[in-house]
């Protein structure tokens, strides 16, 4: 079931430049469903599904695998362990924060936070900043040294899972939920015939500068790709340039786009009853489809999003049926597709 397969991905540990630590496990959960699934030398994976037709047209859809996190700066005397932010880290939701060091083994720590008691003043009225943080991890110098070296990563805890009417909260799920959809796709895509060859790109280091997606799209050269994040969720304090949980497939529009695809993929959300919404994206979408888009001599690149609330925290937040409804567009846009395209591509 796809809600189970987006708790497996989630729980996985693999900061951005860590990703080796669970890119086997992913390609485990592609393998029953792809002629061929490999990594590259940044540690893509790639995974195709062949239609059966000589020089056929290629078709990339792409997420990334990595999350944010931190890694180990130093190890005071007293044990304590400093670290900096890999990725788009808020310093608001580190203290009292859990979290897994991943040294010689895993070991359990967590961000200390000065209690309100021993506040000065004007202490309560600013966030801590990281480099006034450490963690605990309950050992002595001499032990912690044993296990923790510099440059070990850390990552988040895990969070409840499913709760309320189809919402599932976890850690990653930018972008290990658009990672699932497009493992689910290639599951959907056994049962029914193809006219095209279809790359399934997990990518690499998005959170620190689009890097898997830029080397991924070279090499698979593609004729036609499709990026799968996510976007806002509509929270209390937050409804600009969001979506509410619940509202399907969110179908990016801008220069970023190129217009038939997305026209084609608002066309196929129609005729098979998809939920969509529009998102204007006026420039950079701060997504893979923003390298894509440039690889070689350009790519008609498309992208898709997955409302998601609390982005980059602990805590993320999403409705399975979006996920679904990304799977079952890019499901109904692969099995429409011709095997020419280039009469539909022309604007």
């Amino acid at each position: 079931m796809l809600k189970e397969l987006i708790q497996k991905l989630s729980d996985m540990r693999g900061v951005s430049g860590f990703e080796y630590r669970i890119t086997d496990k992913i390609k485990d959960l592609i393998n029953p469903y792809a002629d061929e699934v490999s990594s590259d030398a940044l540690g893509n994976i790639i995974a195709v599904k062949r239609c059966g037709i000589k020089n056929a047209k290629r078709i990339m859809i792409e997420a990334h695998c990595d999350e944010i996190g931190l890694m180990v700066t130093s190890i005071d005397k007293r044990g304590f362990i400093t670290f900096a932010p890999v990725g788009g880290v808020d310093p608001r939701i580190l203290p009292a924060l859990e979290v897994t060091v991943h040294g010689k083994r895993d070991v359990a720590g967590i961000i200390g936070a000065k209690p309100p008691h021993l506040q000065e003043p004007d202490e309560a009225k600013k966030s801590a900043k990281i480099k006034d943080m450490a963690i605990d991890v309950g050992m002595s110098y001499d032990k912690v040294i044993e296990i923790i070296s510099v440059g070990d990563s850390i990552t988040f805890p895990q969070s409840v899972g499913s709760f309320g009417k189809n919402q599932f909260s976890g850690k990653s799920l930018d972008d290990r939920a658009s990672s699932a959809a497009l493992i689910e796709v290639l599951k959907r895509l056994q049962k029914v015939t193809i006219e095209v060859d279809v790359y399934v790109c997990i990518s690499v280091q998005e959170e620190v500068g689009l890097r898997g997606a830029t080397t991924a799209a070279y090499a698979i050269n593609p004729d036609i790709a499709v990026a799968v994040d996510v976007c806002h969720g509509i929270t209390p304090d937050n409804s600009y340039n969001a979506y509410e949980t619940g509202s399907g497939c969110i179908i990016s529009i801008g220069p970023n786009i190129h217009p038939a695809v997305q026209k084609r993929l608002s066309e196929t959300a129609r005729k098979y009853n998809i939920k969509t919404e529009i998102d204007v994206d006026s420039g950079d979408t701060g997504t893979d489809a923003w390298a894509i888009q440039v690889s070689r001599s350009g790519v008609p690149t498309a992208l898709l999003s997955i409302p998601l609330k609390y982005m980059h925290t602990s805590v993320e937040t999403l409705s399975l049926s979006d996920v679904d409804a990304v799977a079952s567009l890019l499901t109904f846009f692969i099995q429409d597709m011709e095997a020419e395209t280039e009469g539909w591509l022309c604007c």
